[in-house]
């Protein structure tokens, strides 16, 4: 069995976001994990608009080009692990738009969380594990929350990320966890193909 394939998926697009910083320490501390291989997945370069379709894809197939892009863009990966900035207490809009504009490519492959913001991004990523969960994903229960104080500190160029060992130690087990996930996922979504082939036989 190949390793399985995690996208990191940047969850803002503003020009002036903090996630480029988290998103880059996340990824060299996945990327370091043996048993996975790692992309970076930027919603910059999938401009989707509002979701506009007649209903979910789950159902209909999406008209906008883009959208059918980042399906199959979606549908490449294993596992995921998103960078969630909160706002007003939940996600950021950008981030729940491509999650609702994809739909059975998220489904039985784990999800993982790295929060910044009030208390760590907390609110924004409840909110985001119950939308996986209704996506048949499996958020791991280990998360990396970024609260206030270190968010401040590294923003104003005082900290670095990878000088917290909280934050490392976070950072590995999220890691770890999004990686036995995906290994075993895989691993049963490989055996459905099997099982369909045989019966279609």
């Amino acid at each position: 069995m190949s390793k399985p394939k995690i996208a990191i998926i940047i969850g803002s697009t503003r020009a002036a976001r903090f996630a480029d910083v988290p998103t880059q320490w996340i990824a060299k501390i996945a990327k370091s994990h043996a048993d996975i291989d790692v992309e970076i997945v930027d919603l910059r370069d999938f401009p989707l608009p509002f979701f506009d379709e007649v209903a979910s894809s789950a159902w209909v197939p999406s008209t906008n080009e883009v959208a059918q892009r980042w399906q199959k863009k979606v549908a490449e990966y294993d596992g995921f692990i998103f960078t969630a900035a909160e706002y007003n207490h939940g996600p950021t809009a950008v981030l729940k738009n491509a999650i609702d504009y994809a739909a059975n490519e998220w489904n039985k492959k784990p999800a993982g969380f790295v929060g910044y913001g009030g208390v760590g991004g907390a609110r924004a990523v409840e909110q985001l594990r119950m939308h996986a969960v209704e996506l048949q994903m499996a958020p791991v229960k280990s998360a990396v929350h970024i609260v206030w104080a270190d968010f401040l500190a590294v923003r104003q160029g005082e900290k670095k990320l990878d000088e917290l060992e909280h934050l490392n130690q976070a950072a590995t087990a999220l890691v770890n966890d999004v990686a036995w996930w995906a290994k075993a996922l895989k691993k049963a979504r490989d055996a459905d193909v099997v099982d369909e082939e045989i019966k279609a036989a």
